[in-house]
């Protein structure tokens, strides 16, 4: 097994990766035995799943369908969004109800590397973005700051330490783009006024604050020429503004999740990783609250459960990923309106702790054999 701890960054906003993750033919039957503790009827259970259309979460949902006996209602938008106007007709297909929120993200275990995934369909086996849509919405996002790290520029100029500063990111006017926390990076003088050292064809220079220089240390401005900010352009000292649409059919998006942290997502060294935990904590928060309020869900039993997938790319020889599931959060909500919050770690601890081995399994092979061989029913049409 590929060993992706070593590749692990640093949790953000509580999530922890290392240490809590299973494969999904361990995660779905510890699941199913913990739906029936909680009082879930064998056979009575309608499992909804919120994943991506990726072709990669195929086994996660083969796994579903092996584990309780039916295939999942899809609760799912791309990106690992949450479809909440599909509560309704949820609830109308089972009696005992089950949601399995997970955002995904590939891993490549020859580069090590997040955010990758092997198609084995192409027509090389080539590497494409996962998720896709996670790659294409903070693509922009990349552009805009990899335009701030070559056109904020450190120098020193009659012995003072000084920022060049591109005149597109000094214009605090504009709709969107990347937009510099200006009182981070200049110094300002005893009129609490942000003066230039000197005005340029398209940019200005001014003094550096003395936190940035502390902060970059003064070797970075000392070079002969002006030297770009590069990788020193860290996530405290900027952030984004961009139109984001919505639609009628579509009010809620991917986008809208991430812009907040985007300048954490971009500089981290696995952005596509990142996404994807800080999108699984955003869709448990927003979901867990339309649950609560949905007339729908009301007298019903109900477990919602939210972590991350991680699609571990497939060698020649295998047809589907290794997927490992990391748990983040569970909400359960009892016939008499009793609920209850399953934090991370608890969460993880209760999984550990029930059977890998379903005695309600389904073998999918002999439930296929049984279509194929069952009494053609012929369908009537009244013409």
């Amino acid at each position: 097994m590929p060993d992706l701890a070593a590749n692990m960054p640093e949790p953000i906003g509580g999530f922890e990766i290392k240490n809590n993750m299973m494969r999904y033919n361990l995660f779905m039957p510890r699941l199913y035995n913990w739906c029936k503790s909680l009082g879930f009827e064998k056979g009575k259970i309608m499992p909804s799943r919120a994943f991506c259309s990726d072709e990669s979460q195929g086994y996660p949902i083969i796994m579903i369908a092996k584990h309780f006996g039916t295939f999942p209602f899809n609760n799912g938008r791309v990106g690992g969004i949450v479809a909440t106007d599909r509560h309704g007709p949820h609830t109308s297909h089972g009696q005992d109800l089950l949601i399995i929120q997970a955002s995904h993200v590939g891993y490549d275990p020859l580069s090590k590397q997040f955010g990758i995934y092997r198609r084995l369909q192409t027509t090389h086996q080539e590497c494409s973005a996962n998720c896709g849509k996670v790659d294409d919405v903070i693509s922009w996002y990349k552009n805009e700051y990899q335009f701030a790290q070559h056109n904020i520029l450190l120098h020193t100029i009659a012995d003072k330490y000084c920022i060049i500063l591109d005149n597109q990111l000094l214009n605090e006017q504009r709709d969107e783009g990347l937009f510099l926390h200006l009182n981070k990076l200049i110094k300002v003088d005893k009129n609490n006024q942000r003066h230039p050292l000197k005005v340029l064809s398209t940019s200005k220079v001014f003094a550096v604050t003395d936190s940035l220089l502390k902060s970059i240390g003064k070797a970075a401005f000392k070079n002969t020429l002006p030297q770009n900010i590069g990788n020193k352009l860290v996530a405290n000292l900027f952030h984004f503004k961009r139109n984001i649409s919505n639609s009628e059919k579509n009010p809620h998006n991917l986008e809208q999740n991430l812009i907040r942290y985007m300048p954490q997502i971009i500089t981290a060294d696995s952005p596509h990783l990142i996404a994807a935990q800080i999108n699984t904590q955003i869709e448990f928060d927003r979901t867990f609250r339309t649950i609560v309020k949905d007339h729908d869900y009301r007298g019903k039993k109900v477990l919602f459960i939210a972590g991350l997938n991680i699609d571990i790319s497939p060698e020649a020889r295998q047809l589907f990923p290794l997927t490992k599931f990391i748990p983040w959060a569970a909400y359960l909500q009892n016939n008499d309106g009793s609920s209850v919050m399953f934090e991370q770690q608890e969460l993880v601890n209760i999984l550990q702790q029930q059977s890998a081995e379903n005695n309600d399994q389904i073998n999918l092979e002999d439930a296929i054999q049984y279509m194929s061989e069952v009494s053609e029913v012929k369908i009537m049409l009244n013409t």
